[in-house]
């Protein structure tokens, strides 16, 4: 079997998914993109894919390295996750060769179901009461939010106050019936950190992610000194490399690496199993499509340290298109009571809806994060 051809679709709302061909009618789809830079990333999968056409899709272990290697520059956003969707569709298509879902290729289950948690408010925090309600109705009990909106290097001690009165309601709304994970989104300098994790302590969160920017990596150590509430990171963390540095100085409870990011299935088995060497539990970081979620959910079933997923149905970024808009077998994705069950089908266990796809494509628009500033002009975290 030889690989013939990729081709790329950009979709609503902000996804971007692959299709890999063979030349004996098997075709495998992944989930390559930076959010806001799709199509930055669909150049590096074509280029990428140079190495690829006419090669065995078998051999998922010696591409993965032509891709990485070959090139003298290597790693970063855009580079890894152009390997990671095609990293995907190969283990896509090698399953469906094989006839069984990825998760057998990789030893098996590890547990029966995959606690996920939800979504809830928007970029900016706001009435997150009323969206926790309608959430508890289906089932879930497990939830992120944003945690606060734009925060100087230094700030005020009312811009403190209102990130944690958000929070000191939710708890008096729901007691101990909820969890639910704060996220700093990056938005958060060491210094107003401290602060705030002090802060919050009192409401026990499940976790606060990315408490400052991946950049700042050195400064896990010490805040988790500081604060008894789990710190989590990793969606900008690309490679096994990355995440050794932070293991090697401790201070995460949570590392979240993304499958359309982090170099695929391949190299989050690995990262997945140097958190577990750490005592350090896995939650892939998931806010993208039905390629990119199935892929996380077969990592979460062989990585005995995987905690929680995330999963993007609902999600305020969702304008235009919804995870299982693209999705034939729907019902492989229930979750029930906030659990999802494995994949049954072979291969990653999703169905692409290839003419819906093709459609959506044609129109499908260049999503852009906002862009912020702060009081005085400057640019502030998004």
């Amino acid at each position: 079997m030889k690989i013939t051809k990729l081709t790329t679709y950009r979709i609503p709302p902000r996804w971007m998914l692959l299709k890999i061909e063979t030349d004996e009618g098997v075709t495998g789809w992944g989930e390559p993109v930076i959010e806001g830079r799709a199509r930055t990333v669909e150049a590096a999968v074509h280029e990428l894919g140079e190495y690829l056409v006419g090669q065995d899709p078998a051999r998922i272990n010696d591409l993965w390295q032509l891709m990485y290697r070959a090139g003298f520059y290597r790693g970063g956003a855009i580079l890894m996750s152009a390997i990671a969707g095609i990293d995907q569709a190969l283990w896509d298509i090698k399953g469906k060769v094989l006839g069984v879902p990825v998760y057998e290729l990789l030893g098996g289950l590890v547990r029966d179901r995959m606690k996920t948690y939800s979504w809830v408010g928007g970029d900016r925090p706001a009435d997150v009461i009323a969206g926790m309600r309608v959430l508890r109705e289906a089932g879930f009990d497990t939830f992120k939010m944003n945690g606060t909106e734009e925060l100087g290097l230094i700030d005020s001690a009312r811009k403190i106050d209102q990130a944690v009165a958000r929070v000191a309601e939710i708890r008096s709304a729901f007691g101990d019936s909820v969890e639910f994970g704060l996220d700093f989104h990056g938005r958060v300098a060491a210094p107003m950190a401290k602060v705030l994790l002090r802060e919050l302590e009192p409401y026990r969160p499940l976790f606060v992610e990315e408490p400052v920017l991946a950049e700042q990596a050195g400064q896990y150590r010490r805040l988790a000194d500081g604060t008894p509430i789990p710190l989590a990171a990793g969606e900008r963390m690309y490679s096994r490399f990355e995440f050794k540095r932070v293991f090697e100085e401790g201070g995460l409870a949570i590392v979240q690496p993304d499958l359309s990011h982090a170099g695929g299935i391949t190299e989050c088995v690995k990262i997945a199993a140097m958190a577990d060497a750490y005592d350090v539990a896995l939650a892939p970081h998931c806010p993208l499509g039905p390629v990119a979620l199935a892929s996380c959910l077969h990592l979460d079933f062989v990585a005995h340290n995987a905690v929680l997923q995330e999963q993007s149905m609902g999600i305020h970024y969702n304008q235009g298109g919804e995870l299982l808009d693209y999705v034939r077998n729907k019902e492989d994705f229930r979750i029930t009571g906030g659990y999802i069950a494995p994949l049954p089908k072979p291969g990653l266990g999703v169905e692409i809806d290839e003419e819906r796809v093709i459609e959506a494509s044609r129109n499908a628009p260049d999503w852009r994060n906002p862009v912020w500033r702060h009081a005085d002009g400057s640019i502030a975290e998004w």
